[in-house]
């Protein structure tokens, strides 16, 4: 089939899209039941997994194409060829964040083996196992070793032991020696973890927030205890966004549905714009992670899609990039210069040009 009738083709769907589109969106806005591919952003990894399939696998820009008005459709000759294009975004509209999954708690162990093990009231707020720590220590270690320790400027983490203990362990300061001015971020044995007290010195701020926790519901280790019982174990932990401090959203037999959890997934990703942090590091879950990341990526790349939304294992650390399409939460740029200081004339060549054809309708075509 040739381009011509691939471009007539394209514009028909385009003139289709434009005119049923917003119609879906606001029906679907109505209901309350707002499509994942409405969100604000994009989101890619940070840095590619292959370089020598770079030109074969680079993606098409992660951001949705859907805007409720007016929506936005990308035709081109190099996207009807089934080729690829380079994303452009200002920095300041981009935000690059650490993913990392928990590291090995107890649970994880029996619920290997048996499934069931997941439904065992011995699990409650699982915390890590000995593996777990020392999955903890190596992450820490890489952490440093690749410079992220001192790019990152937040760490946030779901308020449950493992996904604390991890964050702390991985994020925190050095050994914690008691004084009287600086609060441990964990005292000594926190959890029954046979570890030392961890120092808040010369490390991020570190905050708990609900909206990243586990799937929730039915499962006792995805339970949270109270909030006054973490602030005692994790002194220098910021628990100040949790409103509640006994636990309101797990239910015993209610479990909650996927949708909802993915919904819950983009509505802490749009929260992340009322950050003014640029590097952060957001320490999670399993299932909160797969459910999320699966809202993204659905027109990149296969192998790019993949790479978004493949299963963490426990303690992994995976960076990507999200990007603000929608001024939600842009913040001014830090590294742009106006330029012109001192001021002089600066009209480039092309402005002139056409400056000259307005005025005389000349073909002017070769200024410099």
């Amino acid at each position: 089939m040739n381009k011509e009738i691939l471009s007539t083709l394209f514009v028909i769907g385009a003139a289709i899209c434009f005119t049923y589109l917003p119609m879906t969106c606001h029906q679907n806005l109505s209901n309350n039941n707002i499509p994942l591919s409405l969100s604000p952003f994009s989101l890619s990894p940070a840095f590619s997994s292959s370089l020598s399939n770079r030109k074969s696998n680079s993606s098409r820009s992660l951001s949705t194409r859907y805007h409720l008005s007016p929506p936005y459709l990308s035709l081109s000759v190099a996207d009807m060829d089934g080729g690829v294009c380079p994303s452009l975004y200002p920095l300041h509209r981009c935000k690059t964040i650490h993913l990392v999954r928990h590291a090995q708690g107890i649970h994880n162990v029996d619920g290997d083996k048996n499934y069931k093990a997941y439904l065992s009231p011995e699990y409650f707020d699982a915390q890590l196992t000995p593996l777990g720590w020392q999955q903890v220590d190596n992450l820490r270690k890489h952490v440093q070793e690749s410079g992220l320790s001192k790019r990152i400027e937040l760490v946030i983490s779901s308020p449950l032991l493992r996904t604390l203990q991890t964050a702390v362990g991985v994020f925190g300061g050095e050994g914690y020696t008691d004084r009287m001015d600086i609060l441990p971020l964990m005292v000594a044995n926190a959890g029954n973890s046979g570890r030392a007290a961890i120092s808040s010195l010369n490390c991020p701020e570190i905050i708990a927030v609900e909206l990243c926790r586990e799937h929730l519901g039915v499962h006792p280790c995805d339970r949270r205890r109270s909030i006054s019982d973490y602030q005692f174990l994790f002194p220098a932990v910021d628990f100040s966004l949790i409103e509640s401090d006994e636990d309101v959203l797990w239910k015993e037999n209610v479990r909650e549905k996927k949708e909802e959890l993915a919904a819950r997934g983009l509505k802490f990703m749009n929260w992340l714009w009322t950050r003014k942090e640029k590097d952060i590091a957001i320490v999670t879950h399993s299932g909160f992670l797969s459910h999320t990341l699966s809202a993204f990526g659905n027109d990149c790349h296969p192998l790019v899609k993949q790479e978004i939304c493949k299963h963490f294992a426990n303690c992994e650390l995976r960076s990507m990039v999200i990007v603000d399409r929608s001024m939600t939460g842009s913040d001014s740029p830090r590294t742009n210069y106006p330029g012109n200081i001192p001021s002089g004339p600066d009209l480039p060549s092309d402005v002139a040009d056409q400056k000259i054809k307005k005025k005389d309708g000349s073909n002017t075509n070769s200024l410099v």
